[in-house]
């Protein structure tokens, strides 16, 4: 073999190499933590002053059995109108997450049924005001 055609074979192999690249490249999937991430980026103020309020009431609880999930809010609260909303937000595959409000009985606790949430790991992120005061708890769940 002439070294035109060592040559000739090391540019076409270059080429499907690159042409892979290129197609691998194009279909990749890039998920961010939210559409919106500039946006929420400007409201970042709100989520440590949110993070604030929050750490000076006792810790949120949250306990599961088989079939529910339990959201136990700080004892301070009890009592306070209280409303917002509960992110499960799963970190490799947006397709899982989950919104829902938060919806308290009169103890301030909250129970989901878990099969409105698929098993995994999430960081659940609670937003919610009461007694005109706002704040905000993350924690990770690991779901089964």
């Amino acid at each position: 073999m002439s070294w035109g055609n060592r040559l000739l074979i090391v540019f076409v192999v270059f080429a499907g190499l690159m042409l892979t690249m290129v197609y691998l490249a194009v279909n990749t999937k890039f998920e961010l933590v939210t559409k919106d991430y500039y946006k929420e980026e400007l409201r970042y103020q709100d989520k440590i002053d949110g993070v604030n309020n929050a750490n000076k009431l006792s810790a949120v609880a949250v306990s599961q059995d088989d079939s529910f999930l339990l959201l136990n809010m700080p004892q301070e609260l009890k009592g306070l109108k209280s409303a917002g909303e509960i992110w499960f937000y799963c970190s490799n595959d947006e397709t899982k997450d989950k919104k829902l409000l938060l919806e308290l009985d009169e103890s301030g606790r909250q129970v989901i049924k878990k099969d409105k949430i698929s098993k995994g790991n999430y960081q659940m992120k609670l937003t919610w005001t009461a007694g005109g005061n706002a704040y905000y708890h993350e924690q990770m769940l690991t779901i089964n």
